[in-house]
């Protein structure tokens, strides 16, 4: 009924099937044909994806729909127990998470320092040796954006569990998480980032044991360690509860029980990371004979004493602790601080000039900001002296009654760090360039490399 106007053309009917690829008006024809279904494919295509800013938007309307879901249920979790109990079991769910919350606390700011290496004069791939496989500034934020969902909401469904009588199924909740993070760790197929998996477990592993010459890495994740000393004693503390099958439940707040508050595994924990970084100066110093290496060891040996003094407090009369133990801890505790100062200031850092860390190469807010402005240096000397000072608290096991204000202070050390490390990648950048002179060059080929390396997810 109905005539294809292609195949009832003349030019078909005269000079059959071949015809149709021969005669040029009929391919002139079926040409402009495909071109133009062609041209409008592309835009049929695009009108279908959702704009980045309407998915950006969208993504934000979700979080904020999940915090307030967490909020509300967790309050109102809260709110169902008695009081008599209630402030205990806020203390034992805060231990449980209080670890991870700063973990992730860390990976977003690690992220932000990326991020400005990324648009700074700083190839912080050369600095720690990396290949073009690292992770990047949005891989770092895209792993705490998980990690800032997972970690609240298991903490959510602990609290509404307890509250609502189903005790088994809370206890469940911070042993799944903690077993969840480890597998990840040590997941030995390659998804998850394997190679930024290993190389973090090949050098907690030197750190560990530093039977080899330091390296950069070593050392400078070390530091790291020592800012988190409060993560790993409540990890510890956490862990033995879940062996001894004692969460969700108020057999553990005897502070001399197995794993009270006053159990010797507390400074111990404390002071490994301060042990792991004097044993690196120890083996710098085998290595190089260089007596800084020394005077670095003898800064982080200031610290035991300020740990296993405060510790001290809960095995001696209370006569002997305000006569003797509590001056010399004073003391200790004095040394260790100013110490540590004056060795961030003069040796970890290179305030010499004016940091180039914030010029970055396209113009920003941030960079006229901060960069070449002398509040920069006043700040971070001034608030890096004040938490120094205040990181002994967290340091004293005396101190620790109240958890809030120990996560803050510990949040702070973590603030602090996070600042140490731009002068700190900016200070062994320069040193590299200076012996070097070529790697500055390649910087950007360096940087293109890595904007195009993938990573299997």
């Amino acid at each position: 009924m109905f005539e294809n106007p292609v195949t009832s053309s003349p030019h078909l009917r005269k000079s059959g099937s071949k015809s149709l690829f021969l005669d040029p008006g009929v391919s002139g024809h079926l040409s402009e044909m495909g071109d133009l279904k062609g041209s409008s494919s592309p835009l049929q295509i695009t009108t279908m994806v959702p704009s980045p800013i309407f998915l950006w938007r969208f993504k934000v309307v979700l979080f904020l729909f999940w915090a307030l879901c967490c909020c509300k249920i967790g309050w109102d979790s809260v709110m169902r127990m008695s009081i008599d109990l209630r402030d205990l079991f806020l203390y034992e769910a805060f231990l449980y998470y209080n670890p991870l919350l700063l973990v992730t606390m860390m990976v977003w700011l690690w992220g932000v320092n990326l991020w400005v290496f990324s648009q700074g004069s700083v190839n912080y791939a050369k600095v720690f040796d990396l290949d073009h496989n690292h992770l990047t500034h949005r891989e770092m934020w895209k792993c705490s954006m998980w990690m800032t969902i997972i970690v609240p909401t298991s903490m959510t469904a602990y609290l509404y569990l307890y509250s609502h009588g189903e005790v088994s199924l809370a206890a469940s909740q911070p042993v799944l998480l903690y077993i969840a993070f480890a597998l990840v760790l040590i997941f030995p197929f390659d998804i998850f980032y394997l190679s930024s998996r290993y190389f973090l477990l090949r050098t907690l592993w030197r750190i560990a044991f530093p039977l080899q010459p330091i390296t950069f890495p070593d050392f400078f994740l070390a530091d790291i360690l020592t800012s988190m000393v409060k993560v790993f004693s409540d990890l510890e503390r956490s862990v033995c509860r879940m062996v001894h099958r004692q969460v969700a439940t108020i057999a553990w707040f005897e502070a001399d029980a197995v794993c009270g508050s006053h159990q010797i595994a507390i400074p111990l924990v404390l002071v490994f990371p301060y042990i792991c970084r004097l044993l690196q100066c120890l083996r710098q110093y085998k290595d190089t004979k260089e007596k800084s290496s020394l005077l670095n060891a003898l800064k982080y040996s200031t610290a035991v004493p300020v740990i296993f003094l405060s510790a001290l407090k809960y095995h001696v009369m209370p006569e002997s602790w305000t006569s003797f133990y509590r001056p010399l801890w004073l003391f200790s505790s004095v040394i260790n601080s100013l110490y540590s100062f004056y060795w961030d200031v003069t040796r970890d850092w290179d305030l010499s000039g004016f940091t180039k860390i914030f010029k970055f190469s396209r113009p920003s807010n941030i960079s006229y900001l901060l960069y070449g402005r002398q509040w920069v240096y006043f700040w971070v000397i001034g608030s890096n002296l004040v938490l120094r000072c205040a990181w002994t608290y967290k340091l004293s096991a005396h101190l620790r009654h109240n958890y809030i204000t120990v996560f803050a202070v510990t949040a702070m050390e973590m603030f602090r760090r996070f600042q140490w490390v731009f002068f700190r990648v900016e200070n062994e950048w320069n040193k590299i360039t200076k012996s070097h002179p070529l790697a500055e060059i390649s910087l950007e080929e360096d940087k293109l490399l890595g904007s195009t390396a993938t990573h299997d997810v």
